[in-house]
């Protein structure tokens, strides 16, 4: 099964306590892209400059990427420069300059149209709008946002999750769009919309899937980040959580909350690989076994006897002999 991705291609300049990198290849687009065609055809659409290295298209021409509806146009490529403290948190913003990117309109080739699965990735929700409208009945649609459309374009990104499956915020975009301090209860303020889903990305702490259902457990499946020893630069990792979470949904067609649950594992292990090192370059030559075999590593990390609870054969006898 194939995955479309809408977003955009840059060129970076980064700095983090690991060192500083430029002109190097970013966007959420380039991430996800290179990530999710891991486990499946990606199909690319996004624009770029004249400027653009070559050697940036000849890496994503060599993964299993599409990229008829990649846009070639005059002008530079969209640019992000930014800065990480030692905390790794959120990066300082040091430039932005959308260059071709401010008049992109993704205009999807006829045979996109059809494609089963589609991330929209963080861009103008009025964007993600005519994406939508382009499709044939998609069999999953997902999309991330911001905090700078909710404050200012909340109307149409409420409509654009609406129209969605899965929607794929971080945790204070969460509590941002639902105007509650309260995570769980801003939770339901997005389900309340319509998708059937909802991924809550907290960044070192992990991940959060929020669904339906009667009790806490089967409305709420939470998971840790993956520990690593040593972060190099998080550029890029929400993109590639979504990746995997896209990817592994693609490549099995389990669409079961179970399935879902799983997706959400495959996307923090590929995140974990991705800040590993600069721009996109940890996954480079990252292989599905080795997601598998940080899988397995996962499983044992998360794991516990949940038949070993005291008191559990008292409570299941009857109230009569539970008295005193």
């Amino acid at each position: 099964m194939s995955i479309l991705v809408v977003g955009s291609v840059a060129i970076d300049n980064i700095e983090t306590p690991a060192g500083s990198r430029s002109r190097i290849l970013g966007g959420a687009c380039t991430y996800f892209a290179t990530a999710a065609s891991l486990y499946a055809q990606v199909r690319m659409v996004g624009v770029v400059g004249a400027d653009f290295p070559p050697e940036h298209l000849r890496f994503l021409q060599s993964r299993n990427i599409d990229l008829r509806g990649l846009q070639v146009v005059e002008g530079e490529t969209f640019s992000w420069s930014g800065r990480y403290g030692h905390d790794l948190g959120d990066a300082e913003t040091l430039d932005t300059r959308l260059n071709v990117f401010a008049d992109f309109h993704p205009a999807l080739p006829e045979e996109y149209r059809s494609t089963p699965y589609v991330f929209l990735a963080n861009i103008d929700p009025e964007l993600q709008i005519e994406v939508l409208s382009q499709m044939d009945s998609p069999r999953l649609t997902a999309l991330d946002s911001m905090n700078f459309w909710m404050s200012s374009k909340r109307e149409a990104l409420t409509r654009a999750m609406q129209q969605v499956d899965v929607v794929l915020l971080n945790e204070a975009e969460v509590i941002q769009y639902a105007s509650e301090p309260n995570l769980i209860v801003a939770t339901q303020a997005i389900l309340d919309l319509g998708p059937r889903a909802l991924v809550v990305k907290r960044g070192r702490y992990g991940a959060m899937l929020v669904t339906r259902g009667a009790s806490i457990g089967e409305r709420f499946f939470l998971t840790p980040a993956y520990p690593l020893e040593h972060v190099v630069d998080p550029t890029g990792a929400g993109d590639t959580f979504a990746a995997g979470f896209m990817g592994y949904l693609a490549q099995t067609g389990d669409l079961s909350v179970a399935g879902l649950r799983r997706a959400v594992v495959h996307g923090t292990l590929v995140a974990s690989f991705t800040v590993q090192d600069f721009s996109i370059d940890a996954l480079r030559n990252l292989t599905l076994a080795d997601v598998v075999t940080r899988y397995d590593d996962f499983a044992l990390l998360t794991h516990y006897d949940d038949g070993a609870c005291p008191g559990r054969e008292r409570l299941q006898r009857p109230i009569a002999e539970n008295r005193l």
